[in-house]
């Protein structure tokens, strides 16, 4: 499992890059998400690195 939290806005942020923390299901900064472990997860994430972080749990 991953913990995903946003922690930069989205705001100023390519289209692309907003429709990616949202489909993350992220919406607010300093909010986190739970996902699965998967290489969809993991291509998604590699993509917003600038605004997100990411824990192992």
């Amino acid at each position: 499992m991953l913990k995903i939290t946003l922690i930069k806005s989205t705001i100023g942020a390519i289209p692309k890059h907003k429709k990616t923390v949202a489909a993350l299901g992220l919406h607010k900064p300093n909010t986190s998400v739970e996902k699965q472990d998967t290489p969809a997860i993991r291509g998604m994430i590699k993509q917003v690195n600038h605004l997100v972080k990411v824990e192992e749990i």
